[in-house]
């Protein structure tokens, strides 16, 4: 069966909201303790080699072996070179008591692990065969000098970070931080420290999306939370615009008769995309207010939580230049069986946990609603489950890591 004429396919969806991502052009230069989460505008040369010489993979014991068919019994230790020193030049049959990381000195073919060696009186004897060249790291085999170490459009994390400092480069050419307004419309919500009145909830939304748009490297600006009034909401939508790259909300973007912000937007400026054939998040929106963007969330805590992952997520890195925005599937075997299929593409809260007989197999929360927060506080997946689609046990099931979707 087809999803609702009314509702746009999930994966025509993500594209369109990836067209209607910008590319930007401001950049700036920023020292690489302060690129922590931001994305590369001009790809990265090394302008040296790594490892810039020959050094030793091993402690142990450098080698100038003449004849590897003909060895002597044992080679005389004439020299010491620590990591940092530069020994001098090996005579045939000699060794140099070397350190991992220290120069190879001249005339060196060999480095043998201390641990396959025994030591008398300033004499080794070799206690297992070896190779030629072996445990030599060479000049450039890591990175030779002029070869691109990083592409435009990458998101910088540690490992990015460590690679450019390893060749040397401390300041780097990056795009600039993307400001985000965000603010959560509803009555009934009150913000934790305070007592719940009769009918109220605590705001989880603004806790949610403020840590996965730190976890982004975004400027914040937070509204807080706006009531129920189409003027209220109109004005906090034209001030949120005017001071952001983009405004992202939480609620008031379905049908009910208090759903303010889809009517603002429409009154302020133009809605593009509306409602998603996915479960749970139904009523995405995307649009514009002036020259910013716009994402409206659903108003239940997991819909936002799983819609900011695979919708607003991936239009923020476009928007911040990153250059890869796609999914990464892993399979695993499914413990539990999904009789009930939706019409909609379902998004599963699961857990990879290992059985009684050993076997890693994916776990589900036994409630899938939309507004269970400890079904996502417990999960480390989700399984994409297609539209009409059953599960059983012993499937083999797509599904996306959460980790990977929050570091990707």
């Amino acid at each position: 069966m087809k999803p609702r004429a009314n509702l746009l396919d999930f994966d025509v969806a993500r594209r369109r909201l990836l067209d209607f991502a910008t590319v930007p052009t401001a950049q700036g230069t920023v020292g690489l303790l302060q690129a922590q989460g931001r994305v590369l505008a001009q790809s990265v040369t090394s302008p040296i080699n790594v490892p810039g010489f020959d050094n030793s993979a091993m402690d142990g014991y450098a080698l100038y072996i003449a004849d590897i068919s003909a060895m002597p019994a044992n080679f005389p230790v004439v020299q010491r070179i620590a990591a940092g020193q530069t020994g001098i030049a090996l005579a045939p049959n000699t060794a140099a008591r070397i350190f991992t990381g220290a120069p190879i000195p001249e005339g060196c073919n060999v480095v043998v692990p201390q641990e396959h060696t025994t030591e008398d009186s300033g004499l080794i004897t070799l206690t297992q065969a070896v190779s030629l060249h072996q445990h030599i790291r060479r000049k450039g085999e890591d990175i030779n000098e002029g070869a691109i170490v990083l592409t435009a459009g990458q998101l910088m994390g540690p490992a990015q970070l460590a690679m450019l400092a390893s060749v040397g480069v401390a300041q780097v050419n990056v795009f600039r931080t993307l400001k985000v307004g965000v603010f959560f419309t509803g009555d009934e919500l009150t913000e934790p420290g305070t007592p719940l009145a009769p009918g109220a909830i605590y705001n989880s939304n603004r806790y949610a999306i403020n840590g996965l748009l730190k976890q982004l490297g975004c400027e914040i600006n937070d509204y807080g939370i706006i009531r129920d009034s189409a003027q209220a909401t109109r004005d906090a939508l034209h001030h949120a615009a005017s001071e952001n790259d983009i405004v992202v909300t939480c609620g008031g973007v379905s049908v009910g008769e208090e759903d303010h912000v889809k009517a603002a937007v429409l009154a302020l400026g133009q809605l593009d995309l509306w409602q998603i054939s996915m479960k749970p998040g139904k009523p995405l929106a995307y649009g514009k207010v002036g020259q910013a963007d716009f994402i409206g969330l659903p108003g239940n805590p997991v819909s936002a939580f799983v819609t900011f992952l695979f919708m607003a997520r991936p239009f923020l890195l476009k928007r911040m230049g990153a250059s890869d925005t796609a999914l990464r599937y892993l399979t695993a075997e499914s413990a539990f069986d999904w009789p009930r299929p939706d019409k909609r593409r379902e998004f599963l809260r699961v857990k990879l946990e290992r059985d009684a007989s050993g076997h890693d197999r994916l776990q589900l929360w036994p409630n899938q609603g939309s507004g269970v927060m400890s079904s996502l506080a417990w999960a480390d997946g989700l399984v994409d489950l297609q539209a009409e689609t059953t599960i059983q046990t012993g499937d083999q099931l797509r599904y996306l890591s959460i980790t990977d979707l929050l570091n990707f």
